[in-house]
């Protein structure tokens, strides 16, 4: 049995906000020219639809793909969907352009309804905690009950999370920005947090699940009962659009951290695809912006 490709869209940008045309257009073209963000060399990645074993979308507004109606002219092309949908608390400082929550929330459903909920992970992520000008200390935590309850209502059965990582360009970032400061939480604040977010999720029957905190989940207690995540998550995709894919660790991603993804192919661009949300903590974003 040849084995399909997973096609990630994207880790490196959100492709479903702000690239569609250009994803439709390589589609028909039948491949996509992916550069190597470390070494820039270009390989052709083939994506027909009897080589592509589903497409894996990112994004924290899918308001584009619902209303151009993208994915049923995937499914019309042959390709199996599957969606990764971060939708976190309204937080300006953090997250300045995205939509109310909510019209997110309202996508989150739209999604459900039309793949099922099995085909749409919710990401609450990352976890971040900063002070402002006033020196008092903030999170962005608040949203997460009515989320919760909205993806109970739309039968959502997961949610990913986890800390926010200090990247050298973040702390660049926001230097710009007087008064303004991220600060990672000790072990013990971040074990309390999971526990409020474990008995928020409780009544509906959510998992909670951690990316890439292979070292924090090893200090869980035992009533903590969190697993960690495969947001490309290869055995669901199997039981989902069959088993003609791998199931392989992809080692291009943070395996040591704990990352469970399958092998795939992420074919954005930090260079050739900017995301235009603007997040703080973006780890993809310039430095500078």
């Amino acid at each position: 049995m040849a084995v399909k490709t997973i096609i990630s869209a994207s880790r490196r940008t959100d492709i479903p906000a702000f690239y569609l045309p250009w994803f439709m257009t390589c589609l028909q073209k039948g491949c996509f020219r992916v550069v190597n963000p470390y070494n820039n060399r270009t390989k052709v990645v083939s994506a027909g639809p009897d080589q592509v074993h589903s497409i894996v979308f990112w994004s924290k507004n899918f308001g584009p793909f619902i209303e151009g109606e993208y994915g049923r002219r995937l499914e019309e092309m042959g390709y199996h969907l599957f969606f990764n949908f971060t939708i976190n608390s309204t937080v300006p400082v953090l997250e300045p352009a995205m939509p109310s929550l909510e019209n997110r929330l309202e996508q989150l459903r739209s999604l459900s309804k039309q793949w099922g909920a099995r085909a749409v992970n919710w990401r609450f992520d990352p976890l971040s905690f900063f002070t402002s000008g006033d020196g008092k200390r903030q999170d962005n935590l608040a949203d997460f009950p009515e989320i919760a309850a909205a993806a109970f209502d739309a039968g959502i059965e997961r949610c990913i999370t986890s800390f926010m990582d200090f990247y050298p360009k973040i702390k660049k970032r926001v230097q710009k920005m007087g008064g303004f400061m991220f600060y990672d939480p000790p072990t013990e604040k971040k074990i309390d947090i999971l526990y409020q977010m474990q008995e928020t999720l409780a009544p509906y029957k959510i998992v909670l699940q951690m990316c890439c905190e292979g070292d924090l989940l090893a200090k869980l207690p035992d009533d903590l009962s969190i697993e960690a995540s495969s947001c490309v998550p290869g055995r669901l995709l199997a039981e989902l659009y069959g088993d003609d894919l791998s199931l392989r660790k992809d080692t291009g991603q943070r395996v040591k951290a704990g990352c469970g993804c399958s092998v795939s192919v992420d074919i954005g661009s930090y260079k050739e695809h900017p995301c235009y949300h603007k997040c703080l903590y973006c780890y993809a974003s310039p430095t500078g912006s």
